[in-house]
């Protein structure tokens, strides 16, 4: 085992500090239907990554822990420069690509791991890049459903538009599965009667 030295330790810290603003900085897009609290960045991307690992496993992918750590990092950047939503994207370009390695530039051999996972997703390298892009989707689609169910009937603009985004069979499948489920269904039955 190498020892690092000061400099990297320093740098490493400050990264695992920013990693905590992806907490803070909220998806924008959902306040455009009246959404007045929607999830943040962080929470997204856990589930996303968690919905990654079970959708490489359906597909039969080798390493659905890669596709899960792609998830993890896939919206880190967004830190820097926000989460901007696609009518921003019409007026504003965002540096994407620049602030993603700008974030981990400093971070030596981990940096380099982070920055060709941010890439595999980004690109949609086939197998792993494009399942987790439509672990991506569809946890968007997911967050949509439970939107919808509270009352906000535009969110049904992303559900439809991440189906036509899907490339996986499986992925696939679970769209077209979710129009049928509720957010509630998890819990039912699971209450103790007394």
């Amino acid at each position: 085992m190498t020892m690092m030295n000061n400099m990297d330790s320093k740098n490493i810290l400050k990264y695992f500090f920013e990693l905590g603003q992806m907490r803070r900085v909220k998806h924008g897009g959902w306040t455009l239907v009246g959404i007045e609290n929607p999830d943040s960045i962080a929470e997204h991307s856990l589930r996303a990554a968690q919905i990654g690992y079970v959708l490489a496993v359906m597909e039969k992918y080798e390493k659905p822990d890669e596709v899960c750590a792609m998830l993890v990092f896939h919206d880190a950047h967004e830190t820097r420069i926000g989460d901007l939503h696609k009518l921003a994207r019409r007026y504003v370009t965002a540096e994407d690509e620049k602030a993603a390695d700008e974030q981990v530039g400093s971070l030596g051999e981990a940096g380099e791991r982070i920055m060709q996972l941010w890439k595999t997703i980004e690109h949609k390298e086939p197998p792993a890049g494009v399942i987790a892009k439509d672990a991506d989707y569809l946890e968007t689609a997911v967050t949509a459903k439970e939107y919808l169910e509270m009352g906000h009937p535009l969110v049904q603009d992303w559900i439809d538009n991440v189906g036509n985004a899907l490339q996986t069979e499986s992925a696939k499948r679970l769209w077209a599965e979710l129009k049928d489920a509720t957010a509630h269904d998890w819990w039912k039955g699971l209450k103790k009667l007394s």
